[in-house]
């Protein structure tokens, strides 16, 4: 028997003094346990203990403090994790698996999954099923995931020790995105959630996962599974808004989370979806009032919060086609209906220490508050608001979604005349924080909403 007690004290007591080599220290263990043993023993316990693996082979402390992890943006699905999916695929089905009877089956489940969603209907996961899941979008997951994340981890908000809880982890595309994110050298105890056939999925991709990212999945529903830690990410990935009490569920999480985690939760861009995520968002902050949206809906103005329909999304570039999803395609009508490369999402960050992506607070005395807006149509004014949008013009003058988190209706920056002056409208990023001065108001009765309309007397400035 593995004295492991033994192996994790002698790691303990020299893991101050130098590297430890799993070669070295198994003499000075009662047993003389095998250095491969060591090893694995070590990795096993690399969280508990403090420790990250060298390509050298030795083991050194974690390094204390914060990491912002070098990201600059997907543009393709690792070609590793690819050849992941087609090992599965072929094992199940054979080598010509996009071109067989089999193939034909999973292209027909892909377009059941798609009329399913849309007409809101519930998607019960079988093993096709979560293989025809994986096909169609482990890519765009995987990139979204990052994306999200980045908005924490380029703030230095993630220290390189980390436990992660991801509920409703599906086939994988988060948790893969998740390794990938956090740098060499950074520790991850990730336990993902998953009561469905989706788990087999989950379990194999997650397969070969870097040293110092330990995986466990854990076949349970989000109502039944117990914490047994606290975590720094809890992340509910295009799952929260298909609860049944979804509100429940996230009040419960969040009481899992340390003093500075972050609850993070994903949706597709969609109107239902959207739109059903910021009302769990509103929902969770009646029922905590400790709770803080983190970004992307800043609420701007003390006290307030918003009323409109909430359907905020972002979209980043467009992936290239990993080359199993370029043979499912072409095995098919060759068109691009099974291609995914599309990545756009909505996206909460909640957390319980206070802390806001943009800390600021408008100046009443300077700029008006939107949840006052009708009392200025027809008037130009001043006013603070975030970017929540990509350019919604399918033609015409391009249009943005913005907000200070005290509307009650819908506000849309419409931009008529480009200027020097206007420019940071269109190019700021999404969630950027605008000053606009002398923007006319108007009201379209079309969309029942508001229009801001920036012209060459418009100045759009980026505050932060």
């Amino acid at each position: 028997m593995t004295d492991t007690e033994g192996i994790i004290d002698t790691a303990r007591y020299l893991r101050g003094v130098r590297p430890i080599d799993p070669e070295e220290i198994y003499e000075y263990v009662e047993g003389r346990p095998h250095p491969a043993v060591v090893r694995r023993t070590l990795r096993e316990n690399a969280f508990e203990i403090g420790l990250r693996e060298r390509e050298d082979g030795t083991f050194v402390p974690v390094e204390e403090g914060s990491i912002t992890p070098a990201f600059d943006g997907i543009g393709r699905f690792p070609e590793s994790y690819a050849r992941r999916l087609e090992e599965l695929l072929v094992d199940r089905y054979g080598p010509d698996w996009a071109e067989s009877e089999a193939g034909d089956r999973l292209r027909a489940r892909i377009d059941e999954l798609k009329t399913a969603y849309f007409a809101d209907e519930p998607i019960t996961y079988d093993e096709e099923t979560a293989l025809a899941y994986a096909l169609y979008h482990l890519p765009d997951y995987y990139a979204a995931i990052q994306y999200a994340l980045d908005e924490l981890g380029s703030q230095g908000l993630f220290s390189r020790r980390l436990r992660i809880l991801e509920i409703g982890a599906g086939v994988g595309g988060p948790a893969l995105g998740t390794c990938e994110y956090f740098p060499q050298g950074t520790l991850v105890e990730y336990d993902a959630v998953e009561p469905s056939a989706a788990a087999d999925v989950l379990e194999w991709m997650l397969g070969p996962t870097r040293n110092g990212f330990d995986a466990t999945v854990s076949r349970e529903t989000a109502e039944s599974f117990i914490p047994e830690n606290e975590y720094d990410l809890v992340v509910f990935a295009n799952v929260l808004s298909e609860l049944d009490s979804p509100v429940d569920v996230a009040a419960r999480y969040l009481k899992a989370l340390e003093p500075d985690g972050t609850l993070l939760a994903l949706s597709p861009a969609e109107e239902r979806t959207a739109t059903r995520l910021r009302e769990i968002e509103r929902a969770v902050l009646d029922r905590r009032p400790d709770v803080t949206v983190y970004a992307p809906t800043i609420r701007l103005w003390p006290g307030e919060s918003p009323g409109d329909r909430g359907w905020t999304f972002t979209r980043k570039p467009d992936t290239e086609p990993p080359a199993f999803q370029e043979r499912f395609d072409a095995a098919g009508a060759d068109d691009g209906t099974y291609l995914n490369t599309t990545v756009q999402f909505a996206y909460l960050l909640l957390r319980t220490d206070g802390r806001r992506a943009i800390e600021y607070e408008p100046d009443p005395d300077r700029v008006a508050k939107m949840a006052e807006t009708e009392r200025h149509v027809t008037e130009r004014i001043d006013l603070d608001a975030l970017k929540l949008s990509p350019d919604l013009a399918e033609d015409g003058n391009p249009l943005f979604k913005i907000s200070d988190g005290s509307e009650r209706t819908d506000h849309y920056a419409v931009l008529t005349r480009r200027s020097a002056l206007n420019e940071d409208l269109e190019a700021a990023p999404y969630g950027a924080l605008l000053r606009f001065e002398n923007v006319l108001v108007l009201w379209n009765d079309d969309e029942e909403a508001y229009n801001l309309v920036v012209d060459d007397g418009t100045v759009v400035d980026r505050l932060a």
